[in-house]
């Protein structure tokens, strides 16, 4: 079985594909980390996809790109000699599913500014699900559709582009196949 999740509805309903299996997350780390545990207890999935949008740090990308490396751009723990991203004493750090798409950074703020750790893009929810799906060998893919630069005009842009990439999503998963094998990098 296969499992969509998104954040929040504006960015995907459950009618735009009714073929698969949809639900939300909730807005941060902490809400896709629990929802997703919860998916995979309750249904075991075999692939569980996440789809959203993010803000883009690289101005090259545009439209809907798939993202296959993860880190948490909010954990700095380098007061205390670790590597800006990494969780201390965790041994799980960045996550790469796949080999071909994107990095991009997690983190429980939206970002207006351009943040420490460099990344494709930013967004508030994959890395956690990266994270649940890698310890519970669950497949994982991730689209994100670029909604915004991550400046301080991101807002207005998010508001004024959430449901542009609702479309290219659509499009993508009608021609949906395939699994991948996570890996995580120390």
């Amino acid at each position: 079985m296969t499992f969509i999740l998104v954040a929040v509805e504006q960015e995907l309903s459950p009618n735009d594909l009714p073929d698969f299996r949809l639900d939300y997350t909730g807005v941060g780390k902490i809400n896709a980390a629990v929802k997703t545990l919860a998916i995979i207890k309750e249904f075991s999935p075999s692939l569980i996809i996440n789809y959203g949008t993010a803000g883009s740090l690289n101005k090259t990308l545009t439209g809907l790109v798939e993202v296959s490396h993860f880190v948490q751009r909010d954990m700095d723990a380098t007061a205390l000699g670790f590597a800006l991203g990494q969780t201390p004493f965790d041994a799980i750090g960045e996550i790469q599913f796949g080999g071909h798409g994107v990095s991009c950074g997690s983190g429980d703020s939206f970002v207006t500014e351009t943040p420490k750790l460099e990344t494709d893009l930013v967004d508030m929810e994959a890395y956690a699900m990266a994270k649940v799906c890698y310890q519970h060998h669950v497949d994982f893919k991730c689209f994100k559709y670029i909604s915004d630069n991550a400046d301080a005009g991101a807002h207005d842009d998010w508001a004024e582009n959430v449901a542009r990439g609702k479309k290219l999503f659509i499009e993508k998963m009608r021609d949906f196949s395939g699994t991948i094998q996570p890996r995580h990098i120390p």
